[in-house]
């Protein structure tokens, strides 16, 4: 299966085409990074007032859904915690992808967009592979990655 690839900013949020979107957000990187902070500018700030409100902290395997009311293309919004950024690994990452495929599969999500945090280097430099194995060789629909 072949990855779209997405631009990180507004334009890309407003011109999804997908069911979904999975955001991976770590527990301290805060504001949040990249296409999911355009993505929560979008949301009128939907993600961070849960952050704030400690109703989802992206604890590790901590989901949440999110339902978008129209501000952005796609219906749904999720979330997968990943915990402290700098305590990522790539077997963790990867176990991360593994389990945000089988819950959007479970949802019957068909096509999503996947929005990453700040990685420590090595797992960014595998990122594209862990995606591979972790994510797409799992995930039925199809897949569009946000960059950066």
């Amino acid at each position: 299966m072949s990855v779209q690839r997405l631009a990180a900013g507004l334009p890309a949020v407003d011109a999804l085409d997908v069911e979904a979107v999975c955001c991976f957000l770590t527990e301290d990187e805060r504001p949040l990074p990249g296409a999911a902070g355009f993505l929560d500018w979008r949301l009128n700030g939907g993600l961070s007032r849960v952050l704030k409100a400690g109703f989802f902290q992206g604890a590790p395997g901590e989901k949440l859904l999110v339902p978008s009311a129209g501000q952005v293309p796609a219906p749904r919004v999720f979330a997968y915690g990943l915990g402290r950024g700098s305590g990522v690994t790539a077997l963790g990452f990867e176990h991360a992808l593994t389990a945000a495929a089988e819950m959007l599969s479970r949802a019957q999500v068909s096509s999503v967009a996947l929005a990453f945090p700040t990685l420590p280097r090595a797992v960014e430099s595998a990122r594209d592979e862990l995606v591979s194995r972790g994510f797409t060789a799992r995930f039925p629909g199809r897949v569009a990655v946000f960059a950066g």
